[in-house]
């Protein structure tokens, strides 16, 4: 580690959601724990049921999968510790351990983030040239494509830590959020902070805009070629193969553009109410996505609708 004698923190303090009365921690442990159980058994069951159904290990699927795998991780990396700060009353972190956690909360959020990008490239060449798709989007693509989106942030990561190395901390050890993340680490610094902040910001734009830039455009593309479709029901149809993607993008972009245009148009809101906002748009989408995966995917829900149905007779043969 670099400028490790001006380091003063060996520990840090996970403040959580500041000013909550210990009345409310036995309910609020409660809550989170169980958004923890719906991600953790949520994509779990979502990854086990893609690698086990052979039907379904198509490129669109791989790419569920490959978000799954980023909700089900960014719940086990966050929840745990926010759990037993109210649960156990354990608000203390390592220092190395903080940072081990920054680093997986950001490089997780930005490969889910380029992961869309996928999935939105998945949709383009799937309508607009569907008699190219399996020649241009095929199973090894997406696993290449996926396996950039995890890459890319990774050393985007190891950048970012090399410069939050170099920041002498020496203020307060209090991390005003639920867990640790670059911006509550880099606010304790009292050297190299703008320039940490600068560095993290571009970084952190480019996982997020340019994504975000792609996907919009390229649904913009999708809609215009649907709109030109001489059947209305074909429209209706191409179109509802989007649905479960829309709606994945939309719950993970959409909180997030209203947060920082509320706060770059000068709406600031309170402490507590960033941290719940920050909790909630994190977390809500990783609970509620499987069951999108399930509810709003045709060949997904069919095969659950079959695989119930099979252990339903199963179990009506058994008694009788």
């Amino acid at each position: 580690m670099l400028n490790t004698t001006e380091t003063k923190i060996t520990n840090f303090f996970i403040l959580g959601f500041p000013g909550l009365s210990p009345e409310y921690y036995g309910p609020v442990s409660a809550l989170l724990f169980l958004f923890y159980l719906a991600i953790t058994v949520g994509n779990i069951f979502i990854l086990l049921f893609v690698i086990c159904e052979q039907s379904l290990q198509k490129p669109s699927y791989y790419i569920f999968c490959h978000l799954a795998l980023t909700d089900l991780l960014f719940g086990n990396v966050t929840l745990p510790k926010a759990i037993s700060k109210y649960w156990f009353n354990d608000s203390v972190i390592s220092f190395y351990s903080c940072l081990i956690q920054m680093f997986f909360v950001h490089l997780i959020g930005a490969a889910h983030s380029f992961i869309l990008m996928v999935m939105a490239l998945d949709r383009f060449i799937a309508i607009c040239t569907p008699l190219h798709y399996n020649s241009l989007f095929s199973n090894k693509t997406v696993s290449v494509l996926c396996g950039i989106s995890w890459l890319v942030p990774t050393t985007f990561m190891v950048g970012n830590m090399f410069y939050i190395l170099k920041i002498p901390f020496c203020n307060s050890n209090i991390i005003v959020q639920c867990y640790c993340d670059h911006m509550s680490i880099s606010n304790l610094g009292c050297d190299l902070v703008r320039e940490v902040k600068t560095v993290a910001l571009i970084l952190a734009m480019i996982s997020l805009l340019l994504p975000l830039g792609f996907i919009i455009l390229s649904y913009i593309v999708i809609i215009t070629v649907v709109l030109r479709m001489s059947s209305s029901g074909g429209c209706i149809k191409t179109l509802s193969t989007c649905t479960p993607q829309l709606v994945i993008t939309g719950l993970y972009y959409l909180p997030r553009c209203f947060y920082y245009l509320a706060n770059f148009v000068g709406y600031t809101f309170s402490v507590p109410v960033q941290i719940v906002i920050v909790m909630l748009y994190s977390h809500i989408p990783s609970a509620v996505n499987p069951l999108i995966y399930c509810f709003q995917t045709k060949d997904i829900k069919e095969k659950i609708k079959k695989k119930f149905s099979s252990w339903k007779i199963h179990n009506t043969t058994k008694t009788v």
